[in-house]
């Protein structure tokens, strides 16, 4: 299918109830930097303003998959972890985290977080009878009443370790919505040796002025756009999110920097310099 006929489809298929098709979704909006097929002419109008500034920005969208399916590999593998919240998890593509975990173990459970219907509706589809995979609408801002949601509370232990995934997520909350004060909620509620994974938009205004003013326009287009979220944080703001958790090697990293699969077979552009991720365990 081309993309001119998938963008018709989506357009034309009914539409989920609560789906708002006038303002744009984070969850849609990446899903058209992705080329995905389930999103909207007003999610593409923003999908469109970033590629003006970053034509190669799929690839970075690429490349925060291939984190995230590195980092639920190690940590469903080596790091012996069986538990996963995986919150503001958008809308499934390929290599979601149920899959990527219960390849290392069939018995690794998963809760999926989103509040946008249509991840809601395409969740269900994907998740079918998979008893070890759930999905919650819910809001990440009210992270004790998501956390004491009982589809969070019957299919993941929560006295026992588990993963916080916060992926492409707090970038999305505005100063005003105190993302440091929710961290600090999640972080209190994490078991000793829980890990949170987190990546994060980066503004590296301390090392290089000119990525921080592309890193600002970027910030710019996402923030004034109908999406109205954005926020390209500095390094010291984006570590405080796991202060008093002990960082996994190799630390607080570029997506591309934390533990690579082999050597790279495409050049890196501006868009791979504006984001930091990491892993960080519990005590």
């Amino acid at each position: 299918m081309s993309r001119d006929q998938s963008q018709d489809t989506a357009s034309n298929d009914a539409v989920p109830s609560g789906v708002d098709t006038s303002t744009a979704s984070v969850a849609r909006v990446y899903d058209a930097i992705l080329g995905g097929e389930h999103n909207f002419d007003v999610d593409r109008e923003v999908s469109k303003l970033i590629f003006e500034v970053s034509p190669d920005a799929r690839r970075t969208a690429q490349s925060i998959r291939q984190w995230l399916v590195r980092v639920v590999r190690w940590l469903s593998g080596p790091a012996g972890m069986d538990q996963f919240l995986d919150v503001g998890s958008g809308l499934p593509t390929s290599d979601n985290t149920h899959e990527v975990a219960q390849r290392n173990n069939p018995e690794a459970r998963v809760v999926y977080v989103d509040n946008d219907p249509l991840v809601q509706a395409y969740s269900d589809t994907l998740l079918g009878d998979n008893p070890n995979a759930n999905f919650l609408q819910g809001d990440l801002t009210r992270p004790q009443e998501l956390l004491s949601h009982p589809t969070v509370t019957e299919n993941l232990d929560l006295d026992r370790p588990f993963v916080l995934m916060q992926s492409n997520t707090l970038h999305h909350l505005m100063d005003e919505q105190r993302p440091y004060d929710l961290m600090r909620t999640y972080v209190d509620a994490l078991p000793s040796g829980s890990y949170v994974a987190l990546c994060h938009f980066w503004d590296p205004a301390e090392e290089d002025a000119e990525l921080s003013e592309f890193a600002k326009e970027i910030e710019h287009r996402f923030s004034t756009s109908s999406m109205a979220s954005g926020r390209f944080r500095t390094r010291a703001e984006i570590s405080s999110y796991v202060e008093g958790l002990e960082l996994v090697e190799p630390g607080l990293v570029k997506l591309h920097e934390w533990w690579p699969d082999g050597p790279r077979m495409e050049p890196l552009i501006p868009m791979d310099h504006v984001f930091l991720s990491c892993v960080a365990r519990k005590p």
